[in-house]
C-alpha cells in the first residue's frame, strides 16, 4: 500500500542572490518520521497555485512555522515595521489551502506561523510583539546558536480538559518549547482554544465541527519528533487521521 502524500506549504526565500521556494528540514523529518508520510512542497506563488487541484493529489496539509509573518492587511490592520518581514507568496498559497482543506476534510496540522495563518483564513486577528503587552511573557527564541538549546521544552501549556488535544496529549499540563513573538489576539468563530500558556497566550486550537483532524499548535513539536513523547504522539495522530483519510479516499 503506497505512503499518503502530505503537502507543506514552502516559504519564498532569498539566498545568494536567488530565490527559493524552501521548507525548513524540521518539518520534513517530522512528517516522514512521525507521521509516517511522504512530503510533497507547495512552491509560494502569490498566484498559479491552484487550492482544489493541490488537495486532489495528496491525502493531508502539515503548515509549518517561518521566519516571516502573515500580512497585517489579511487581518484588518495596517502594516508597520514590527509586523514584518513578510512572504506574500506564502500567504496567497497558505491561506487558501488551509480554507480548502477544512472545507473537504482534509486532515490538516498547522504549526507556529501556521496556527496564525489558520486563525486569519478563518477570520481571526493576531497580536504583534506580544512580549510588550502587560502581563505576557516573553515567548520569543533564544538568541543562541546551539538549536537544542533554542528548541529546547521549557513552557507549561494547559490543556483543556475534553478537547480535541486533550484526546491525543491527555488534559492537564503539558511541557512544550514554543517560540514566538506574534500570537493569536481574536480567535476567529470556528475555533476552539485547546490550550493556553500560563500567562493566558492561545497556544492550541482546533477547528469547530472539522470533518477532520485539523489543530494548530503554538510551539514546535517537530524539532523533538522522535525524542519528546507529547511531539512525537502529536504527529502520530496527524499521521492517523492522513492515512484515514487516504484510505476512504480510495474507497471513493
Amino acid at each position: 500500500m503506497p505512503k499518503p502524500v502530505v503537502a507543506i506549504p514552502a516559504d519564498f526565500r532569498a539566498f545568494d542572490g536567488n530565490v527559493w521556494h524552501a521548507t525548513p528540514h524540521q518539518y520534513v523529518r517530522a512528517a516522514v518520521e512521525g507521521s509516517g508520510v511522504m512530503t510533497f512542497l507547495v512552491p509560494a506563488l502569490e498566484s498559479g497555485n491552484d487550492a482544489d487541484e493541490i488537495l486532489d493529489r495528496v491525502d493531508g496539509v502539515l503548515v509549518s512555522g517561518s521566519r516571516t509573518n502573515v500580512h497585517p492587511s489579511l487581518y484588518g490592520q495596517e502594516e508597520t515595521e514590527g509586523h514584518g518581514p513578510f512572504d506574500p507568496g506564502r500567504d496567497a498559497t497558505s491561506l487558501p489551502l488551509i480554507r480548502r482543506a477544512l472545507e473537504r476534510g482534509v486532515p490538516l496540522l498547522a504549526i507556529c506561523r501556521g496556527i496564525q495563518e489558520l486563525n486569519v483564513a478563518l477570520g481571526g486577528t493576531l497580536a504583534n510583539e506580544i512580549q510588550d503587552l502587560p502581563g505576557i511573557s516573553d515567548h520569543r527564541k533564544p538568541d543562541v546558536p546551539d538549536l537544542d538549546i533554542a528548541y529546547g521544552i521549557r513552557q507549561n501549556v494547559v490543556v483543556k480538559e475534553g478537547s480535541c488535544l486533550a484526546s491525543v496529549l491527555g488534559a492537564g499540563e503539558v511541557q512544550v518549547n514554543s517560540l514566538h513573538r506574534q500570537a493569536i489576539s481574536k480567535a476567529a468563530p470556528r475555533l476552539a482554544v485547546e490550550a493556553v500558556a500560563e500567562d493566558g497566550t492561545i497556544e492550541a486550537v482546533s477547528v469547530i465541527d472539522a470533518k477532520a483532524f485539523a489543530v494548530g499548535v503554538q510551539w514546535h513539536p517537530e524539532y523533538w519528533v522522535g525524542k519528546d513523547a507529547p511531539s512525537s504522539t502529536l504527529f502520530r495522530a496527524f499521521g492517523d487521521a492522513v492515512r484515514e483519510y487516504a484510505a476512504a479516499k480510495r474507497k471513493s
